[in-house]
């Protein structure tokens, strides 16, 4: 069931029809990380403001979030903020450090370390439901995509206690002790699909859960311990029937298994092809992508060659999303975004 805030304006946008897999005037375009470094607008108004400061202002939140929109033309904007945001709101001692990333003081490994994450309530994160009241004013026709960091993903900061290319301590907990394991991911599940909740309930079209590290996993531990904790996300927020998207980072091998966590719509990264993600994923579902974000920095004409290749790849497709394969590298030309938006939009107009 749709709630009353979903219905009206942004119900018939090309975003949302492409989410149902119904037919749409133009393939729409958003991308991930369209708002932040990349523009010249968002480094001035971010200056001399901590990264988590600026998630929890809602005045700047609404003014990042609209940016893109305004500049490039997209066909949804996403919620400004950090996947670490809702651990903070619920006390755990962290911070984003420039060049690095999240940072948390204290390491999440044993049982004892459980009681620290308490149940995310609304007024812990009282800014978020004020932004997205704001942007949803202000975006008139255009959708809001909600935005969360997925089980699997916060879990790795939090044993990790930062960002980790080979995610050892994660691994070794997962594989060690299954069940501190499962009890962990099940409470962050449960504060991911909170904080989604309350995106939707202020005003959110859709929402995407970003696991950027699942990756790493083989298919197997994935099934087994990590999929029933996104599953658990997805079908907290069903009720509100918006569209719900899940993107991972070099998860070629995993996309059958995403979809069947409960996406309506799976994101994909630059290396598997369209059609053939669509024949990972199977039957029933959206796709979103997947232009590589390193394309932008090529000459124009090649931008829109591989733009192109993207668009026919995902030409036969129920519901495609034109996206990157990953967020927008932070020394992307805005001018070439922009240009990719229109380039998108005027080839694909049915």
């Amino acid at each position: 069931m749709t709630s009353p805030q979903h219905s009206g304006k942004t119900a018939d946008s090309a975003f949302l029809r492409a989410c149902r897999r119904e037919p749409v005037p133009h393939t729409p375009v958003w991308f991930m990380r369209q708002a932040g470094r990349s523009l010249p607008e968002y480094l001035k108004v971010r200056e001399g403001i901590a990264m988590l400061d600026s998630c929890m202002r809602p005045d700047l939140v609404t003014e990042i979030t609209l940016q893109p929109v305004r500049r490039h033309k997209v066909d949804a904007a996403i919620y400004f903020s950090d996947i670490v945001v809702p651990l903070k709101a619920i006390g755990i001692d962290l911070d984003i450090k420039p060049g690095v990333g999240p940072v948390v003081e204290q390491p999440i490994r044993t049982r004892a370390d459980l009681a620290r994450l308490r149940p995310l309530e609304p007024d812990d994160v009282r800014y978020v439901t004020e932004a997205v009241g704001m942007l949803t004013g202000e975006l008139g026709g255009t959708p809001l995509i909600g935005f969360a960091g997925a089980p699997f993903t916060l879990a790795s900061y939090l044993v990790e206690g930062g960002p980790s290319r080979n995610h050892e301590h994660t691994k070794a907990l997962m594989y060690g002790d299954p069940e501190l394991w499962a009890d962990l991911l099940d409470r962050l599940a449960d504060i991911t699909a909170a904080f989604l909740d309350v995106q939707i309930e202020a005003g959110a079209s859709a929402v995407q859960l970003f696991d950027s590290w699942v990756g790493a996993l083989a298919p197997a531990d994935y099934r087994r311990s990590v999929m029933p904790a996104s599953a658990k996300v997805f079908d907290v927020v069903a009720r509100h029937g918006v569209p719900r998207i899940h993107f991972g980072v070099g998860t070629g091998e995993l996309l059958g298994l995403m979809g069947e966590a409960g996406a309506d719509v799976v994101g994909v990264d630059w290396r598997v092809p369209m059609d053939e993600a669509a024949r990972r994923v199977g039957p029933g579902k959206a796709l979103q992508g997947n232009l590589d974000p390193a394309v932008l920095f090529a000459p124009r004409e090649v931008v829109e060659t591989k733009a192109g290749e993207v668009l026919d790849a995902a030409r036969d497709l129920p519901g495609h999303v034109f996206n990157l394969g990953h967020g927008v590298l932070p020394s992307t030309d805005p001018d070439a975004l922009t240009r990719l938006v229109e380039y998108v939009h005027s080839r694909s107009a049915r």
